[in-house]
C-alpha cells in the first residue's frame, strides 16, 4: 500500500465531507478553504484527514479521520505528524483540540487534558468549541516547539 500524506486541495472536499461523515465528525463548520487541511491518499482513495483552524499563534486541531478500511496501520499519527509541521510552518505554538471519543490517542502524542474555562478566547469562539462539540467533550492542549 503505497500512501501519500499532501496538503488538502479544492478538489479533495466532497471526499473529505464524505470521510468526516462516515467517522460521526463533523462538517457544518468545515472551512470554505481547505488551506490548513492535510490528506492521505493512495492510488484510489482518499484514506484520512486532518486539519487545523490556526488564530496567529493558536491552532485547533480538528476532524483527524481515517477510513475505517485503513485504521490500525499508522495513519492517524502520519496525520498528525504533517498537520504538527504545518502548525510549525505557521509558527504556532500551542494546539488545542475537541474529543468525544479519541482523548486515549492523544494523550499518546502528548495532548494534556485542560478545563473549558482554560481555553483561549479565540478557541471559545470557534464553532466547534461554542457550539459543533457538546459541552461533556473533552478539551485538550499541547505546547509545540
Amino acid at each position: 500500500m503505497k500512501a501519500l500524506v499532501e496538503r488538502a486541495r479544492t478538489t479533495d472536499r466532497a471526499a473529505i465531507v464524505h470521510l468526516l461523515s462516515s467517522c460521526n465528525l463533523p462538517t457544518i463548520d468545515l472551512p470554505p478553504t481547505l488551506e490548513n487541511f492535510v490528506v492521505i491518499k493512495n492510488a484510489d482513495s482518499l484514506m484520512g484527514t486532518c486539519g487545523l483552524e490556526i488564530y496567529d499563534a493558536i491552532a485547533l486541531l480538528r476532524s483527524l479521520a481515517v477510513s475505517a478500511d485503513f485504521e490500525g496501520k499508522g495513519l492517524g499519527n502520519a496525520l498528525y505528524a504533517a498537520a504538527l509541521h504545518l502548525a510549525k510552518e505557521k509558527n504556532v505554538k500551542e494546539v488545542f483540540l475537541i474529543t468525544n471519543t479519541a482523548a486515549v490517542f492523544f494523550t499518546k502524542l502528548g495532548f494534556t487534558p485542560v478545563e473549558r474555562s482554560r481555553v483561549p478566547a479565540t478557541i471559545q469562539g470557534t464553532a466547534q468549541f461554542s457550539s459543533v462539540c457538546p459541552s461533556s467533550a473533552t478539551i485538550m492542549y499541547q505546547k509545540i516547539d
